[in-house]
Parts: C-alpha cells; sequence; structure tokens
C-alpha cells in the first residue's frame, strides 16, 4: 500500500453494521444484526491498512489470515476470501457472528478506527461460494468426537481434512451444541448453524445423534471395541450452576439452560405452531450478566414479559457480557440491576415464584478475576416482585463420561485435567477441549482449542504409528 492509500485509509470512518430497531426486533425472533451490503463491505475492507506484519492475527485463536482475505474481498473475489478463511476456520458464519472481535482480532488492530473485522468475516462467509472439498488420500485410522458444538466441528473437520476417518457422537437429536440449544435464534439463526455442520459433513465427517457417551456407550468401548485410534471429548458444559439460596425449587424459578433449551432446540419461540410452551411471566429477574445472562434476558422479552430486570452483584463496568450484547439488551428494554446480590426467593401458597429477597453492594478491592470483589452493605435488604426468574451464573460440566472412564481425571470444578497446548488428558489417546475442558468460554476459544487439539491427534497417530 503507498503512503498516499494508507493516509487516505487512516481518515476513512467505520462501517457499522445496520441492525434492526429495537422497536421492531422485540416482537420477532429475526436475527438483530442485518450485515453489510457489498457496497459496504468492499469500502470497509479498503479501511485496511494491509500491515507487512499484521498484528491482528495475534489475537484470533484459530489463526484466520486477516489481512489476506480482506486483501481478496477488497479485490472482490469474495470466494476465495472464503476459501482462505476455510483453511484455519470452518465455522465462518459464526464466529462473524459471535465472536468477541473488540477483545481479539479487532483489539489488535492498528487502524486508529479498527476495522468491523468480524463484519467482513461474516459477509465472506454468508455471500461466498462454498469451494469443493479436495480429495485427502485415507490414512485408515479413525478419530471420535464426542459433542457436535464449535470444538468438537472445528477438530472434526481439521482431522477429516488430514486423512483420518471421523465420526462426530452427538447426545442430543440436533447437531452444533451451544450453537443450537444455547445461542438465541436472534443471535445466531439455526439455518446457518446447519449449513456449517453440512460444510464439515462435505469434507466426510459422519455423525450420529442421540448417542449418550458413558451410557450408550463407553470411552473404553469406542477404543477396545471400535477400534478408534483416538478420542476428543467435546461435550461442553451443560450442567446449571446454581446460587444456593433458599426458594430455587420454586416453580418459575429455571436455569438458563433450560430456559434457552426449551426455546431454541425445542423451538419454544414459535410455540404454538411448535409443540414446546415456553411460559415467563410479566416481570422476569434474570441473576448474572454474562452473554448468556443477556441472552435470556432479551429472550424473555420476545416471549412476552412485560419487564425484564437483571440482578448483577457488581457495577455495569464489570459486567462481562460483549459490550454490543449490552447495548442491544438495553436499547430493548433491559433493566440493568447492578450492585444486587440475591438472598432468597419467595413464593406463594402454590409454590410459585412472587418475590427475591435482595442485598444492596459495593465494591471493595479486586479479586483473581481483575474485577471489584462485590462487598454487602448492612442492613440493605429489599423485596423485589417477581414472578420469573431465570439463573444464569455459569454452567459445569456433566460428569458422566468422567464417572464411566478409569483414568480419566477432572479438577475440583469437574473439567478434564489436560495439556493446554494439545489438549491430551490422564489417558492415552484421549484429548479434549472447549467447556468440558476450561469451563465456560467463547465459541472462538473452544475452536482454537479444538485446532491445538486435532494437530496433537494427527501428530500422535502418526508417530505411533496406529
Amino acid at each position: 500500500m503507498s503512503s498516499e492509500d494508507r493516509k487516505a485509509s487512516l481518515k476513512k470512518e467505520r462501517v457499522h453494521m445496520r441492525v434492526q430497531d429495537h422497536s421492531e426486533r422485540i416482537r420477532n425472533f429475526e436475527e438483530v444484526a442485518l450485515g453489510l451490503s457489498y457496497e459496504e463491505a468492499l469500502y470497509e475492507a479498503s479501511r485496511c491498512l494491509q500491515c507487512k506484519k499484521p498484528r491482528c492475527i495475534i489475537g484470533c485463536p484459530v489463526n484466520v489470515s486477516i489481512r489476506d482475505f480482506i486483501a481478496l474481498l477488497k479485490e472482490g473475489n469474495i470466494d476465495e476470501a472464503k476459501k482462505l478463511i476455510l483453511t484455519t476456520n470452518s465455522l465462518p458464519a459464526v464466529t462473524g457472528r459471535v465472536c468477541p472481535q473488540e477483545n481479539q482480532c479487532q483489539e489488535y488492530c492498528i487502524h486508529p478506527n479498527a476495522i468491523s473485522i468480524g463484519a467482513l468475516e461474516r459477509y465472506v462467509a454468508d455471500h461466498g461460494s462454498r469451494p469443493q472439498p479436495s480429495t485427502i488420500p485415507p490414512l485408515g485410522t479413525k478419530v471420535a468426537i464426542i459433542g457436535s458444538g464449535p470444538s468438537g466441528l472445528t477438530c472434526a473437520a481439521d482431522l477429516a481434512t488430514k486423512g483420518h476417518e471421523v465420526v462426530v457422537f452427538e447426545a442430543l437429536h440436533e447437531y452444533g451444541g451451544v450453537l443450537t440449544y444455547g445461542i438465541p435464534e436472534f443471535r445466531m439463526p439455526k439455518k446457518i448453524v446447519n449449513e456449517e455442520v453440512e460444510y464439515v459433513k462435505s469434507l466426510g465427517v459422519k455423525f450420529e445423534k442421540d448417542i449418550l457417551i458413558g451410557r450408550t456407550i463407553t470411552i473404553d468401548e469406542l477404543l477396545n471395541e471400535e477400534k478408534y485410534n483416538a478420542i476428543y471429548i467435546a461435550s461442553g458444559a451443560g450442567a446449571p450452576n446454581f446460587l444456593g439460596i433458599p426458594g430455587e425449587t420454586l416453580t418459575g424459578v429455571l436455569s438458563a439452560n433450560e430456559f434457552l433449551t426449551r426455546v431454541n432446540l425445542l423451538k419454544g419461540y414459535e410455540f404454538p405452531e411448535s409443540d414446546t410452551p415456553v411460559t415467563v411471566g410479566e416481570k422476569v429477574a434474570v441473576v448474572g450478566a454474562g452473554n448468556v445472562a443477556m441472552d435470556c434476558a432479551r429472550t424473555a422479552l420476545r416471549l412476552g414479559a412485560r419487564e425484564v430486570d437483571i440482578i448483577y452483584r457488581r457495577s455495569e463496568g464489570e459486567i462481562p457480557a460483549r459490550l454490543e450484547e449490552i447495548i442491544n439488551a438495553k436499547e430493548e428494554g433491559v433493566v440493568i440491576g447492578e450492585l444486587t446480590a440475591p438472598l432468597e426467593i419467595f413464593g406463594d401458597s402454590k409454590g410459585r415464584v412472587i418475590g427475591v429477597k435482595c442485598m444492596r453492594m459495593s465494591l471493595g478491592e479486586k479479586d483473581s478475576s481483575g474485577r471489584r470483589r462485590p462487598i454487602p452493605i448492612p442492613n440493605s435488604e429489599f423485596i423485589f416482585p417477581v414472578d420469573t426468574i431465570i439463573i444464569a451464573i455459569g454452567q459445569s460440566p456433566n460428569q458422566l463420561i468422567a464417572k464411566t472412564t478409569k483414568g480419566l481425571e477432572t479438577t475440583k470444578w469437574g473439567t478434564f485435567i489436560h495439556d493446554p497446548e494439545t489438549g491430551k488428558t490422564t489417558r492415552d489417546r484421549i484429548y479434549t477441549g472447549g467447556d468440558v475442558a476450561t469451563g465456560a468460554a467463547t465459541v472462538i476459544l473452544a475452536m482454537g482449542a479444538g485446532l491445538k487439539a486435532a494437530k496433537a491427534i494427527h501428530e500422535m497417530i502418526v508417530a505411533n504409528d496406529l
């Protein structure tokens, strides 16, 4: 790029993606972010400085060649741009929508107005043609992937391109893991997830659903009887965490997992056209302030709640959710109840929720998370009337696989002990990654773990001539 072109690029303002108006979108489950037009995508691509040593890739857990795909897009070569992205990222339409680019690739961008890398990735994924998969000579080896979420899909795709026979086992009746059951339709359309799964299938990966590993078949049976050379466990973190306060068993108290699964996987948002009713009251409280909590709050509004409040024990400045999600939630009418901690949930004579007792909090010194520690304010208790409470304070891994697999050790949090660089567990030929290994994290970090494990599995199989 010439010095004149560089100066011109530095002066260009960033393109902001169009979104549905908040007054309209709270009445539907259609995607909120509308994407870029062709002209907008080319303009935004033209802002890229094409650095000789691009720093943006440092922040990408799957090492997408960001500078080079943007250069191809700038030339109008969308198909080649998509082909390039797919060499390291098998789910670009997903990451272009839910990846926290502002804290990753875009944070490293040296442009004064960071390039909208996520929006450009989404545009290329949505509009580029899917390349024909290359013919890979089979190695005669078999790898089992446990879980069809982002980590499992990424590992499966990468291993397939290396010549391994790969089978993905899914416990539920639809593929996609958290992309399908955990993220609302208005943020991640199921059509997009299905298309990404189809791409992985096109690489030769086989899928089997309704298979609960540890019950339908065990890890050792896969290794010894089915003769798999290696196993990658990416079963996610699907067991909800609770507050441990009185009243959590009352009718009207839901975990975020149950709520979002009923709405997303069982299409509760289409009731009565679909068979799954999801009832929310007029006044809903969501405990927690991560992305999942925002998803729950925004979903509750779309299901007809008159008022939705976030109950969060820290201040808004410490909220872990993406800024985009906080802004969207507030635009739609979600109230952020900061510096508030729930103490007890109350019910009526029929066992239905009628309110929650809370306490005001102040902030002290920073804790191990880097955020200021919440401190109770004495004599600040108050009753907050609600008729539905959704607990969204994180998830933990299901322990079925750990309990049915000897020698597969876990941490005190229930995650598998593993090498973070390879995913190798305490058992030979068994690897892990994603939320089941680290606890609940982002989609892109789970995908990064899948790539690392695929590399390690391939090298292990080749080195041992399995």
